[in-house]
């Protein structure tokens, strides 16, 4: 399969200052009993932040998600028909139109297959209400088809802890102008400068 990971030790985690994470808390900071979407899957420091903001969070491991799609036998041998990846999206990102007020993407759109991202994305737009803020990561380095994948973990409002998973193969290669391009159909964009090449980025509905 595409991961070569272990269960997240926390014990490796290292700390990571973000400001797309920080404009993120501000946002949401502004209002109460939000619905926060979090694709990173379930941890309990994410809990313990958004919570005590007074909001709701539901969680999806996209990765795990995916990795399970793609393995099903009975999706196997046709994984891009449409009524499976509506399934699947179903599944993972909701059905309901304006369910959420935010999310956390986090790096998981760059290890999805060509067929199945513009849909994700789609089915994104249509579950956020509109002004909804979206964080996205992704690594610009375009050298190595693997990078390392992590578990987000909000430390405080200006840092977060990132726990690896291990390596995983991407299937989209993202620069800046690439990402604008994903996100079209949404209000705006912003870039946020790093040290390194993990790019971060907040996305308005």
């Amino acid at each position: 399969m595409a991961i070569t990971s272990h269960p997240p030790d926390p014990a490796l985690a290292n700390t990571r200052p973000s400001r797309a994470t920080e404009q993120f808390l501000q946002v949401i900071e502004e209002s109460r009993g939000l619905s926060i979407l979090d694709l990173g899957g379930a941890n309990q420091s994410n809990i313990t932040q958004l919570t005590a903001l007074g909001h709701r969070l539901s969680s999806e491991d996209l990765i795990l998600s995916l990795d399970a799609y793609l393995s099903d036998p009975e999706v196997a041998p046709n994984p891009e028909s449409p009524p499976l990846v509506e399934d699947f999206l179903d599944q993972t990102l909701g059905r309901e139109d304006s369910a959420f007020d935010a999310a956390l993407v986090w790096d998981t759109l760059q290890f999805m297959p060509p067929f199945l991202l513009q849909p994700a994305i789609a089915r994104l737009y249509r579950v956020l209400r509109p002004g909804a803020p979206v964080v996205a990561f992704f690594h610009a380095d375009e050298k190595s088809p693997e990078v390392q994948l992590y578990s987000y973990r909000i430390h405080d409002p200006k840092t977060l802890n990132l726990v690896p998973r291990g390596l995983r193969r991407r299937h989209q290669f993202f620069n800046n102008r690439g990402f604008e391009r994903l996100f079209q159909q949404f209000d705006s964009i912003k870039f946020f400068l790093t040290r390194d090449s993990l790019r971060e980025v907040i996305v308005r509905r």
